[in-house]
């Protein structure tokens, strides 16, 4: 009959002559006092085989020592620090103690026993000092069914907690800096890309860059990801496991923001009670380094422009879901210029796409006892709106709000990247603003720091604060309106823009467009008198791009208070 470890023992690279001197050859049979379980642990691969063998012979000797017998030899790689990792060999070692099969419980050191501290080891002494059972730490010579061991166990239980929590430490702090500097912080790389050893940088994988790039393609013209999975398995194109391509796949990898070559952000996972623990998990946002720009960890498969258009293309086919949980719904892609723009003018409810028609919403969904509804022909109607448009657009003078608020909606439609520059940046400034009010109730308030340290934390702070003003005045540099009041480039403008394009020069202009309803039936009334715009006021124009000015009053409040 083979002992059920001897495969253990082979993997840890015994030879079979060494296994039957250590004397595990035989399977271990007598009264469980002459008998032990062996734990050996690693936590990572990094502590070598060479170096665990060097523990089991340490274990052999000591059972010869006391005359017993290993009757079992239990060995894992697993964290003994973070309470949510199961330890399954070592519930197996201590489950057999406790099952009344052995007596003894050998283990090389205390901080391969546990790193859960005091509590956990004391609570396992309790549960064998019943049983007869006992544990012996060989490194450190520690028997806990000696008087006056158990609070010896309990102080280095704590020491090994506390030398985990040194390394987690070092360990993040090792690869926050790795990550600031832009070093690929490890695991899977997106399809299309590929880190090759000891660069830490990403770049494009050759095999794979070809597909990787016409998902992308697709991704930028609006094709759903369901569409693109199905064309690429109808090209027997295949995932870098061999698998076929699902709309999920799609969607996660143009999510990622490793995919433009960009470092992913971490948050730290959070367990039932709210309390955070040694778990990250990676975000969809890229991290951010010190200057408030994407930390870049090589070359991407998508720029940083695209990749930030087709994060507004996927948010805009999306809502969220019910209150049942937090889940978003996909929104039909609009194939109307209207939709969404266009209102009742009885219910003041949105008109929808009903085949050649535009329809009232409400009266579709709800019923007439709801709203009477109206319905008026979709091609007259996007006519109409194309000539009212215009000719707005053209009456209004060069240096109007109104001119200058649609060319920013225009060009944030046409350039995300920049917005959502322009919005990073107003949070830097607003999170700096902040840190400069702290900083003076530290030193002025409560006394708390030298004058040296205020001066050189206020220099740094000063600098930071004056780049990014600087950043943000140039992101908000005047726009070329021309197109926006010459006949001809508007023309052109309106001739060259796809559906989606019109959809953003209209609702940029317009608030909402309310349709009224034919006096009698078979009204002549020309379809442009009927349509009533609410084209943006002032008070929309001035909500525009004022984000740094509230920044700048915000700054200006919290200083005259901490001052007062």
């Amino acid at each position: 009959m083979e002992r059920h470890d001897r495969p253990t023992l082979r993997a840890m690279g015994f030879k079979d002559d060494e296994i039957r001197e250590l004397g595990l050859w035989e399977v271990a049979t007598g009264d469980p006092a002459t008998l032990a379980e062996a734990y050996i642990r690693r936590s990572k691969k990094k502590d070598t085989l060479t170096t665990l063998r060097e523990h089991l012979r340490d274990l052999c000797r000591k059972a010869r020592e006391e005359q017993k017998t290993i009757r079992h030899v239990w060995f894992e790689q697993r964290s003994a620090s973070k309470a949510y990792v199961r330890r399954e060999e070592f519930e197996s070692a201590t489950g057999a103690i406790l099952n009344g099969k052995s007596k003894t419980l050998y283990v090389w050191r205390t901080d391969r026993l546990s790193r859960r501290g005091m509590g956990a080891v004391d609570r396992l002494i309790d549960d064998f000092e019943p049983k007869g059972a006992r544990i012996v730490v060989t490194s450190e010579g520690l028997d806990s069914s000696q008087p006056g061991m158990r609070m010896v166990f309990g102080i280095l239980a704590d020491r090994a907690r506390q030398e985990a929590k040194t390394i987690a430490e070092r360990t993040k702090i090792g690869a926050d800096a790795h990550k600031a500097e832009g070093r690929w912080p490890g695991g899977i790389t997106p399809y299309g890309l590929e880190c090759p050893t000891g660069s830490g940088k990403l770049r494009r994988k050759k095999d794979e860059c070809v597909n990787a790039r016409h998902i992308a393609k697709e991704l930028l013209k609006g094709v759903v990801p369901a569409d693109i999975a199905d064309a690429l398995n109808d090209r027997k194109v295949t995932t870098r496991h061999g698998k076929k391509w699902r709309a999920q796949t799609i969607l996660n990898l143009a999510k990622s923001p490793s995919w433009a070559g960009l470092i992913p952000n971490r948050e730290r996972a959070k367990d039932e009670f709210g309390n955070y623990i040694d778990k990250w998990y990676r975000t969809d946002q890229p991290l951010m380094g010190a200057d408030g720009h994407p930390v870049s960890a090589g070359q991407g498969v998508v720029t940083f422009a695209e990749w930030q258009k087709i994060q507004k293309i996927i948010a805009a086919r999306s809502r969220p879901g019910s209150a049942i949980g937090d889940r978003t719904r996909g929104i039909r892609k609009a194939t109307t210029l209207m939709t969404g723009t266009l209102r009742c003018p009885h219910c003041k409810g949105p008109m929808g796409n009903g085949g050649r028609n535009y329809r009232c919403l409400a009266r579709v969904n709800q019923g007439k006892s709801v709203c009477a509804g109206i319905a008026t022909e979709r091609s007259r109607v996007d006519t109409a709106m194309e000539e009212i448009w215009v000719n707005h657009i053209l009456g209004l003078p060069i240096e109007s709000e109104t001119i200058l608020a649609i060319a920013n909606r225009w060009y944030a439609y046409q350039d995300p990247a920049k917005e959502s520059r322009k919005q990073a940046v107003l949070a830097a400034l607003d999170n700096a603003a902040e840190r400069e009010a702290r900083l003076e109730k530290e030193f002025f308030v409560k006394g708390s720091m030298t004058e040296e340290r205020f001066d050189s934390l206020r220099r740094d702070l000063s600098a930071q604060i004056a780049n990014l003003k600087a950043e943000f005045a140039e992101l908000k540099r005047p726009v070329d309106l021309t197109p926006l009041t010459d006949p001809e480039s508007l023309t052109l403008l309106w001739s060259g823009a796809d559906l989606d394009e019109r959809r953003a020069l209209i609702q940029a202009a317009l608030v909402s467009v309310t349709v009224l309803p034919p006096k009698y039936r078979g009204d002549k009334t020309p379809i442009q008198k009927r349509l009533v715009p609410k084209w943006r006021d002032n008070r929309d124009m001035r909500d525009i791009d004022t984000g740094f000015e509230r920044v700048e009053r915000s700054r200006q409040r919290r200083a005259a208070k901490e001052a007062a």
